[in-house]
């Protein structure tokens, strides 16, 4: 025969469940899960989602911890590869300075080579006009230079100017046996060395090249120029 304390106690728990579901005011028994989600420990389960990000999370932690881990013992020192990449870079570097070096060697050379390329081929062009101002120096000493003549002869001179030729060899200029050439020579007292006394053909230059050497008769001393008289010095005066 049932107790009927026990059999009352049943029922109450029994009909204060509706199917088989808890009432607020009831504890879950274990292992059942709540309405909200949550297990009967009162823990949240984290969606599938969040677990990845923190799967992601804690690989990326490891990797950065691993690869912190040669510097903090002395700059990646030990590490092959690393120094491997530290002896490409450096080769390469090397490489590239030295090709640099070349290069503005190269393009140097190249602008001095083109520098006197031109500078060449203006002087032979002006050597092949310089009995063309031969003719226009005679005429111009023998008065024949008047007209449309001379203004061409102006411009043709004035252009050749411009572009780098230069003329020289004067009277009166010191003799230089790299830029004159002498066919005549003389002695006289009025001149202290070997001096230009007659141009007979002017002499070209361009740039630095001498185009033609100046045809000139040069005066030498003859060993009798005249002294300065020097003044005895004054002895003072006597009483």
């Amino acid at each position: 025969m049932q107790d009927p304390v026990v059999g009352h106690e049943a029922a109450d728990a029994t009909d204060s469940s509706v199917g088989g579901v808890p009432t607020s005011g009831q504890a879950a028994p274990g292992g059942t899960a709540q309405p909200d989600g949550a297990t009967d420990g009162g823990e949240t389960a984290a969606p599938d989602g969040a677990q990845t990000i923190a799967g992601e999370a804690r690989a990326a932690e490891s990797a950065a911890s691993a690869s912190a881990a040669p510097q903090a013992n002395g700059d990646g020192a030990g590490d092959p590869e690393l120094e491997r990449v530290r002896a490409e870079l450096a080769e390469r570097t090397a490489d590239l300075q030295r090709v640099s070096a070349e290069f503005t060697n190269f393009r140097r050379r190249t602008e001095r080579e083109r520098e006197s390329t031109v500078a060449g081929a203006k002087a032979a062009v002006a050597g092949e006009l310089l009995t063309v101002l031969d003719d226009v120096e005679r005429a111009q000493n023998h008065g024949d230079l008047t007209g449309p003549f001379k203004v061409v002869a102006d411009r043709l001179t004035e252009t050749l100017q411009r572009a780098g030729l230069e003329p020289f060899g004067a009277e009166g200029d010191a003799f230089d046996p790299s830029v004159h050439e002498a066919v005549a020579h003389e002695t006289s007292s009025e001149v202290s060395g070997p001096t230009v006394t007659t141009v007979m053909r002017r002499g070209y230059r361009f740039g630095d090249r001498v185009l033609r050497a100046a045809m000139v008769g040069v005066t030498d001393s003859d060993g009798s120029a005249p002294t300065v008289p020097t003044e005895p010095a004054d002895a003072g005066t006597t009483s």
